[in-house]
């Protein structure tokens, strides 16, 4: 029986490792199939406190690692594959184990969705980004493309322009899915323009390892060409990693855990923090904050339990 495990090992699941094992809670922790989270795809993280010159996204993953590993904390790989959280002591169930907790920490976070390309993947940190706030910054005066339609999408653009030289919006469709106040925003600005019916079916270069531009195909008329960009931003959403939970949790009309008292979720002893919770900030910063709440929610839950 463990006194809590933590689903997830992304900033905000290690952090709460951290809390939980500096309170001898003997916190385990199941990797998930991507070990870090999303900074293990980020190749510099400046806005990370504590790091002045920066630090390498999967270099602060170990080191977030190793301190919870220093107080104690149990750090498994492998993936969850059902939970059973009817009530306490809930049950997990991994690939080649059973595991019983008194309370759970979960922080699955969330998935940017991708275009599917081969070369986004390859230059993802290189030119490719799915997070404007996190890497604006490296694309001073320089060309970019924002892909996307919708809320975000604008957001994203319209924060880009403090840095880039232009952004060129790429969507799908010939209008978009933004609410008004956002598209009026964006047609205003004059540091943005619009590639319509677009869809980008190949980003350059591979070979260079950088990004140099990209493929636009019209949906229209079938015309391929090529626009010169230096950064592709992917800005098509995010998808909260909950279907373990759905019919045990609450979770609102886009997937993400409802939690409110901190971070607290609708089951007592079940709590959720990082990106799985949060479909505003998605910074590691602020996972790794609620890390440290659920952490120290899952102690007090513990000790009202009488352990």
């Amino acid at each position: 029986m463990r006194n809590v495990i933590i689903i997830g090992s992304g900033p905000a699941g290690l952090t709460a490792a951290l809390y939980a094992a500096r309170a001898n809670l003997a916190p385990l922790v199941i990797e998930g199939l991507e070990s870090g989270g999303q900074l293990m795809l980020t190749t510099m993280v400046e806005n990370f406190p504590g790091y002045r010159d920066g630090i390498m996204g999967p270099d602060l993953m170990g080191e977030m690692r190793a301190q919870s590993e220093r107080f104690g904390a149990e750090i498994v790989a492998g993936d969850v594959t059902a939970v059973d959280l009817q009530s306490a002591p809930f049950g997990l169930q991994m690939s080649d184990a059973r595991e019983r907790t008194r309370s759970l920490i979960i922080s699955t976070g969330a998935s940017a969705r991708l275009l599917g390309l081969s070369s986004e993947r390859t230059l993802m940190g290189h030119g490719v980004s799915t997070c404007a706030t996190c890497d604006g910054y490296f694309f001073r005066e320089k060309p970019i493309a924002v892909v996307g339609g919708g809320d975000s999408a604008m957001e994203e653009a319209i924060f880009l322009t403090k840095f880039a030289s232009h952004v060129t919006v790429v969507h799908r469709r010939d209008q978009l899915r933004a609410s008004k106040i956002m598209q009026d925003k964006a047609f205003a600005n004059p540091k943005i323009s619009f590639e319509w019916n677009s869809e980008l079916t190949e980003i350059k270069d591979v070979e260079q390892g950088v990004v140099t531009g990209v493929i636009l195909r019209n949906l229209q008329t079938g015309d391929a060409k090529e626009l010169r960009v230096e950064g592709v931003f992917v800005a098509i959403g995010h998808t909260p990693n909950t279907n373990l939970f759905r019919g045990q949790l609450g979770l609102d009309a886009n997937g993400y855990i409802e939690v409110g008292q901190g971070s607290r979720t609708t089951v007592s002893g079940v709590f959720a923090c990082g990106d799985v919770q949060d479909h505003v900030y998605r910074q590691a910063i602020t996972a790794a904050g609620t890390g440290c709440m659920a952490a120290i929610d899952a102690e007090r839950y513990l000790e009202s339990e009488g352990g």
